[in-house]
């Protein structure tokens, strides 16, 4: 009797494991550092999407633990290893472009699925058949931003200042200076910057101001941004600003000035001000628990795991399924589903892991962004 009833809770205790069974996903971010509000961002929009799954009790649920790599791409790699050793089934890569580009070379070796939220260099895809973005691709940010500046007739003399040792601004850029001649956009002044001499911007800045620029382009992180915008200002200038999704974030920067983003113009694939159900849910829970709005960032780290669930569910995929099983799965689901999410209706991939959704136009406004569409 005693040798039966020990079996009998065993086995009990065996189907409580399955039934809790989670699917382990992880991701890197700059979590300290000066591109932390990015990582820690997407952190928390993920999080808020595996606590609202989990208390669903479906058949998909979700582990997932975060591994800071300080925007570095070899502390990326070994923030990798570290989610790989504790048993990563699917991948949320890196948060930023350059790290990410050097773990997913980890993900496809290892064949473990990756879905980047932000990481928006077209080199963390390209020859890749398992890494796929949530976000633009930088590419595609130039051109239609230009194509957005063009359209709304936000200016025609157009300046342009960029950081040539960062993929991300620099892909961007390369996009839009060879869009924006065919929409009758003269780029009249083109200035750049690098490590090591990004604090002082006034040559940059007084070249756009000589030479009338009515918009100057900023495709960049928000971190140089907040300091050409307070330069111009101290030097007269106050032209149209218009960046791209690196200068969301920009509002919750520790000890910037709000005002001196007045009126700054970004193309976004989220809008905080929406009026559908899921994105004020999103967003009073995000507020909640973080004290702030969240960013694009916030939303697309979101929409990664929702996107994992739909995908996952659909593949019939279960957690004990091997991390290379599952990937050869997502990798089915995701270049045929159509996702719905805070980031975009209509959500579909292509092979090469590209992300086709509609960028919004945003602009800020007493502190706040405000749709421009």
């Amino acid at each position: 009797m005693k040798k039966i009833l020990t079996c009998t809770l065993l086995i009990l205790a065996m189907a409580s494991c399955a039934f809790g069974a989670a699917f382990k996903i992880g991701g890197t971010g700059p979590l300290t550092g000066g591109a932390a509000i990015y990582g820690n961002a997407a952190k928390n929009g993920a999080e808020i999407a595996v606590e609202e799954i989990n208390a669903m009790g479906g058949d998909v649920t979700f582990e997932i633990r975060y591994e800071d790599d300080t925007h570095d791409a070899e502390k990326a790699v070994n923030a990798y290893n570290a989610l790989k050793d504790w048993g990563m089934q699917i991948s949320l890569g890196s948060v930023t472009s350059k790290p990410c580009e050097a773990t997913a070379a980890e993900n496809f070796t290892d064949r473990i699925f990756a879905l980047t939220p932000s990481a928006s260099s077209a080199a963390v895809t390209e020859g890749k058949d398992n890494v796929f973005q949530m976000c633009f691709v930088d590419p595609n940010q130039g051109s239609a931003s230009a194509q957005y500046i063009a359209d709304k007739k936000l200016g025609k003399k157009i300046a342009v200042i960029w950081k040539n040792d960062d993929v991300y601004s620099k892909g961007i850029r390369d996009t839009f200076v060879e869009k924006a001649p065919s929409l009758g956009l003269e780029i009249v002044s083109e200035t750049t910057f690098a490590d090591g001499n990004d604090g002082d911007f006034s040559v940059q800045i007084a070249a756009a101001q000589n030479e009338g620029a009515e918009l100057v382009f900023l495709p960049m992180y928000y971190q140089p941004a907040s300091l050409i915008l307070y330069q111009a200002k101290s030097m007269g200038y106050a032209p149209k600003w218009f960046g791209v999704d690196g200068m969301d974030g920009i509002l919750t920067m520790e000890g910037f000035d709000k005002t001196l983003a007045e009126g700054v113009m970004l193309l976004t694939p989220f809008n905080a001000d929406a009026t559908d159900e899921r994105t004020k849910n999103f967003v009073a829970k995000y507020q909640a628990k973080h004290g702030e709005i969240p960013n694009q960032f916030a939303a697309d780290g979101y929409d990664c795991v929702y996107a994992y669930k739909e995908a996952l569910e659909l593949a019939k995929a279960t957690p004990d399924m091997s991390a290379e099983t599952i990937c050869a799965k997502m990798i089915e689901q995701f270049t045929s589903m159509t996702f719905n999410g805070v980031t975009g209706e209509n959500v579909k991939w292509a092979a090469n892991g590209e992300v086709t959704k509609d960028p919004k136009g945003m602009v800020i406004k007493d502190g706040a962004y405000i749709g421009l569409d």
